[in-house]
């Protein structure tokens, strides 16, 4: 194929550059995506906004709407913002700013929002034209010490105004109000904390740099939500995520019980976790209660039908109270008062929104300006470290300052020594600024000062406060040379105003974190004996009783038995799928009947290109030998291996061209592993060898193999021996038992590589004697 050439000229027709078309592309790509991530999707560490957030605030700052100012129309803010400093869409920004003024979707609101800004039901908010805003108070914590030097500013889009790079922020913000964003290969998913516990965690790492993770966690233990709720995830998966800046958090609405007349009481719903409303609770009973088919379906499916009977015979009525008086009240009224409250709580925060997990995922840029992941502890030093940096630069503008204004003070002093000498140098010189300079040794900058004074300002009165005005000037410059040159007396400095803004704007936790066991819905199943029938091409019931007669059973056209596994109706059926996945179904939802059953795929969501190639059906404490054709393996039980989505789980980690192989069950009396390779090889070693992964993965090794050759087989067995199967002369099945003592030249180490036994027959297979 003809390589394609872009062509780019310069202005004035000098220098040319040949760029091939993918070469074009991947730079124009890149800068598009270093565009949406550092100007669009990401907050800054510093101040902890992103862009359009950083140039609202600025622009309200510009136009003087303070806390106590009047609000203006939205629509104002937004044209300032977008003429100014954001040329982009005006909805786009609006939404910003009406996020900035949601007390529920912000822990710290930094904009007072006039009028309809929305609700956590999911209501807009009104038009711009009908709502007002100003700042709120906790903004200056942002703002305020934008004028004293403290931050670089840069030429806004057209070059005809100036923007800030960053905010001045006294409180890492980043923390405080979180942020979510979608950039280009990057997401960000920081949640809101509590200002006193991250101030108190900022002032701990301040006194103490090599404070411990661990120690950080115990001042601040986890998010606070502007809604409140419960985090139910134990401390140490809370301390997990924020050790490695990802993870995920469980989190559930928190109630009371309201006892009513004659025994009855309600069920009231008071916080909601994040991304959960009354609104859509209310939508998820109404789904459950009254289900529709599903695509491609004419019924409802079992578990719909399950769902809505349960649900309908504990669930009576369900409203939304809330209102001015209550920002969420969701009242559920049970059935009878003598249904069990444990058991309806359960029900109604397993099957919503009530409970759900949120996403940790703390991506920023950093100082340095790059977009990474970040751990609790390096967000907080990095947002220390800017903090200094930005006092610093603050106490260098202000002594600055002082030091142009005591310059002008000692030379109007010197006026007031020599206040004749002075008048009569003005009143005869042609020329009086050089004489003045001259006369008095004073500066340009002193002699124009003094020419410009008021003759009011040359009373006795005035010379007064003049020298008073010097002495604390000249003890305030000191401080600040104090301050400059101790890094003691600056980091007593940061921690007074952190512990002052503290005191001003902090407030109680909201969000409970107390670990509670997850919400899950246990059928009640009554325990009686069922056999489990699974056909070659997947398809299953399940018959009561154990015993039968596998002549009986009935299957399709050009179908088999695959396994019927004798179990009880609490047990759990799982498939392996060719991926690496496990797959579980409990053995009571199985359909009965004399029938062909219902093939596994409608029960189960696999992913395109898989296939269920093993099944194996028992109680959760059954251990299982799991192997894969490259040769290793582990144990594990049932109960690891279940899950409660129909996506399977993912759980035996399989190299290329690896594909799982018959789970082998332990018996009791079982203490030795044999091995089948493709080049009929066979290892037997001790089961301790073996090792137990309850997450899944790859495991040990269990067989050396040749380049070319798979692992066949592996089987645990006792004392009893061995029995290896093979085919004999004219392809009759033929076996040989070989006791303890026989298998004594196989015996070895695990990942050894075994003997191919001296048969009459070939070897195929392998079982327990």
């Amino acid at each position: 194929m003809e390589q394609q050439t872009i062509n780019f000229t310069a202005p004035n027709g000098a220098d040319t550059e040949f760029l091939t078309l993918g070469d074009y592309a991947e730079r124009a790509y890149l800068d598009y995506a270093v565009s949406v991530v550092k100007g669009r999707a990401l907050p800054e560490v510093g101040d902890g906004q992103k862009p359009v957030q950083r140039r609202i605030l600025f622009a309200m700052n510009e136009m003087g709407l303070a806390a106590d100012a009047k609000p203006v129309k939205s629509a104002r803010v937004v044209g300032d913002v977008l003429g100014k400093y954001h040329p982009h869409g005006d909805q786009s920004a609006y939404d910003a700013l009406v996020r900035l003024a949601q007390d529920f979707s912000l822990r710290y609101p930094l904009i007072d929002g006039q009028g309809n800004f929305g609700s956590r039901d999911g209501d807009g908010a009104a038009a711009m034209r009908y709502t007002e805003a100003r700042l709120t108070p906790i903004a200056q914590l942002l703002l305020a010490e934008l004028d004293e030097g403290t931050v670089d500013f840069m030429p806004n889009y057209d070059g005809s105004n100036e923007e800030p790079r960053g905010l001045p922020a006294r409180l890492p913000f980043v923390l405080l109000n979180g942020a979510a964003g979608i950039a280009v290969g990057l997401a960000t998913e920081i949640p809101s904390h509590n200002l006193r516990e991250v101030a108190q965690a900022a002032i701990a790492l301040i006194r103490n740099p090599k404070l411990s993770h661990a120690e950080l966690m115990a001042i601040l233990p986890g998010p606070d939500f502007p809604g409140g709720g419960q985090i139910i995830s134990s401390a140490d998966e809370i301390a997990a995520a924020y050790q490695t800046g990802r993870g995920s958090l469980k989190v559930r609405a928190r109630w009371k019980i309201e006892e009513l007349a004659r025994g009855q009481w309600q069920l009231v719903i008071t916080e909601l976790p994040p991304n959960a409303s009354g609104q859509k609770v209310l939508e998820e009973i109404e789904e459950l209660t009254n289900p529709k088919l599903k695509s491609g379906k004419k019924t409802l499916t079992p578990e719909q039908q399950q769902t809505k009977q349960h649900l309908l015979s504990l669930l009576d009525a369900v409203r939304d109270e809330s209102g001015r008086e209550a920002a969420v009240r969701l009242v559920f009224e049970p059935k009878s008062s003598r249904i069990e409250v444990d058991e309806f709580i359960n029900t109604l925060l397993a099957h919503t929104s009530m409970e759900s997990n949120v996403a940790l995922n703390l991506v920023m840029i950093g100082t340095d300006g790059r977009p990474r992941q970040k751990p609790l502890l390096e967000i907080l030093r990095e947002w220390i470290a800017f903090r200094f940096v930005t006092i610093t630069r603050r106490s260098r503008f202000r002594l600055a300052k002082m030091e142009d204004r005591i310059h002008i003070l000692e030379g109007r002093l010197i006026v007031f020594l020599n206040l004749d000498e002075v008048i009569r140098i003005i009143r005869e010189a042609d020329e009086p600024k050089p004489a003045l300079i001259n006369a008095f040794g004073l500066s340009e900058r002193q002699a124009e000062d003094i020419l410009e004074i008021r003759l009011r300002q040359l009373a006795r009165l005035e010379s007064i406060k003049l020298e008073k005005e010097l002495a604390e000037l000249r003890e305030a410059r000191a401080k600040l040379q104090e301050l400059l040159g101790s890094e003691a007396a600056m980091k007593r400095l940061v921690i007074r105003e952190i512990e002052a803004d503290a005191k001003q704007y902090g407030d109680e936790r909201r969000t409970l974190i107390q670990q509670e066991r997850r919400a899950v819905i246990e059928a009640r199943v009554v325990d009686e004996p069922i056999t489990v029938i699974v056909s070659q091409k997947g398809w299953v019931r399940g018959l009561k009783g154990h015993g039968l007669d596998a002549a009986q059973f009935t299957f399709k056209a050009s179908d088999q038995l695959y396994g019927a596994f004798e179990c009880r109706t609490p047990d759990t059926l799982i498939a392996w799928g060719s991926n690496g996945r496990v797959y579980s179904i409990p053995v009571a939802t199985l359909p009965g009947g004399r029938g062909d059953g219902v093939p596994l795929t409608s029960l189960l969501e696999l992913a395109a290109g898989t296939q269920l190639l093993h099944y194996f059906a028992a109680p959760l404490e059954q251990r299982l030998l799991l192997s894969m054709s490259t040769g290793f393996g582990f144990i594990a039980k049932i109960g690891d291996m279940v899950s409660r989505v129909k996506a399977g789980k993912a759980f035996m980690t399989l190299d290329a061209q690896a594909m799982p192989l018959l789970p082998v069950p332990f018996l009791p009396q079982a203490a030795y592993v044999a091995c089948l390779s493709s080049g009929g090889r066979l290892l037997v070693f001790n089961l301790d060898e073996l090792k137990t992964l309850a997450g899944g993965g790859r495991g040990v090794t269990l067989m050396g193999l040749d380049a070319g050759e798979t692992l066949l087989q592996t089987v645990a067995f006792g004392a009893a021996g061995l029995v290896l199967m093979g085919i004999g002369r004219a392809g009759k099945p033929a076996e040989a038992t070989l006791s303890l003592a026989a298998l004594a030249p196989f015996l070895g180490k695990r990942a050894r590589r075994g003997r191919v036994p001296e048969l009459k027959f070939k070897l195929v297979g392998l079982r327990p004697a």
